[in-house]
């Protein structure tokens, strides 16, 4: 059985997420998205919320299961006897990084594989941030974001 991890901080969930989601889903056994407790970022929404959402936006998706960790990555993908770690990118500046990441997690655990996915160009410029300045200033993200968290995420803002 092929399993992966998408891992992230989702915070919120977007619609460039689920895209890569999806079409982890059509190539893996099984994908787990996990939600990162990254102590670098101050996340607007708390795990038990970003879980929620994934689990919402999720649930079509028999072989895809919501998840949390908190510690390295490449711990949770041998816990987990997960020997893919799914990565989207949208631009240059996420592959400097992400190639980083997955250059550290191979010499911590060379059985794990990190495999980058392009975004969607519909997608390229989305990301979490985007969508929190824009909620919080009142803008419309009913594009940006799956409909199932859109209230969720309004909520937040109001």
């Amino acid at each position: 059985m092929t399993k992966a991890i998408y891992p992230g901080s989702f915070d919120p969930v977007t619609k460039g997420h689920l895209d890569i989601i999806i079409r982890a889903s059509k190539i893996m056994d099984h994908v787990t998205v996990s939600v990162l407790e990254n102590p670098r970022k101050v996340a607007t929404f708390g795990i038990e919320e970003r879980v929620e959402m994934l689990e919402l936006v999720t649930k079509p998706y028999s072989n895809v299961e919501v998840d949390y960790y908190k510690g390295l990555l490449i711990d949770y993908a041998q816990n987990n006897n997960v020997k893919i770690i799914i990565k989207g990118l949208r631009a240059m500046s996420d592959f400097e990084f992400e190639f980083q990441m997955a250059l550290v997690n191979q010499k911590l655990n060379p059985a794990i594989e990190t495999l980058f996915m392009m975004t969607n160009n519909k997608y390229s410029y989305l990301s979490s941030s985007i969508v929190k300045e824009i909620a919080g200033l009142g803008g419309d993200i009913s594009s940006l974001v799956p409909p199932e968290v859109y209230d969720i995420i309004i909520r937040k803002y109001q």
